[in-house]
């Protein structure tokens, strides 16, 4: 099923969206795991979007875009001809999710290509270096940044705001961040899911 965007939607923040994938073809698959239906978009490059049921934050397409919509995935399930039919980014991305989900720590990454200001990127870069199984705070990722650039001081509320609006869940690992006290804060796709996630990896917070 393939159709054209006519509309251009926008981000959480009002930011208009998706202008380095305008007129691109996009690709949307939807991915069944444990914890759900699991909606994944890439370009022919890179993944752009791992989105939850529950969103807090939804992909905005791009206007000119064209989205084809693929077959869903249902894990190591499915069949080698409905691999075969996946471009690369959703094949690689659905691969690194059997393995997660297996209860492994994948050892690569698909490309991602995650979209957002260069503060963002900076933040989601961070998360990226967190190891599966264990979680970090909002603050010490602030701390962390603040050192590394100089500065006196950064927010952790700022922090938060870009490890909310990670637009890649999972493979990106915003569900690795936690509050000061360990609490499970702020996850758009939702604390049970956050924590679900938490105890697969069998991390301790």
């Amino acid at each position: 099923m393939e159709k054209n965007s006519k509309k251009k939607r926008r981000t959480g923040s009002g930011e208009e969206a998706g202008t380095e994938t305008a007129g691109r073809r996009l690709y949307q698959m939807e991915y069944s795991s444990p914890i759900g239906a699991l909606t994944l978009i890439s370009d022919s490059e890179a993944l752009l979007s791992l989105e939850f049921e529950q969103k807090r934050y939804p992909f905005s397409l791009p206007e000119r875009c064209q989205l084809t919509v693929l077959p869903g995935y249902s894990g190591n399930r499915e069949g080698g001809e409905g691999r075969k039919m996946l471009p690369a980014p959703l094949l690689q991305a659905a691969r690194w999710l059997d393995c997660y989900f297996s209860g492994k720590s994948p050892d690569f990454l698909p490309p991602l290509k995650p979209e957002g200001s260069p503060f963002r990127r900076r933040v989601w870069e961070e998360l990226l270096r967190i190891p599966c199984g264990t979680t970090v705070t909002y603050g010490s990722i602030a701390k962390k940044l603040a050192e590394e650039e100089g500065r006196p001081h950064m927010s952790a509320q700022a922090v938060g705001g870009a490890v909310g609006h990670n637009p890649i869940g999972i493979i990106i690992p915003c569900h690795r961040v936690v509050g000061a006290d360990g609490s499970l804060t702020g996850f758009g796709g939702g604390i049970e899911t956050k924590k679900a996630l938490l105890e697969l990896e069998r991390a301790e917070y």
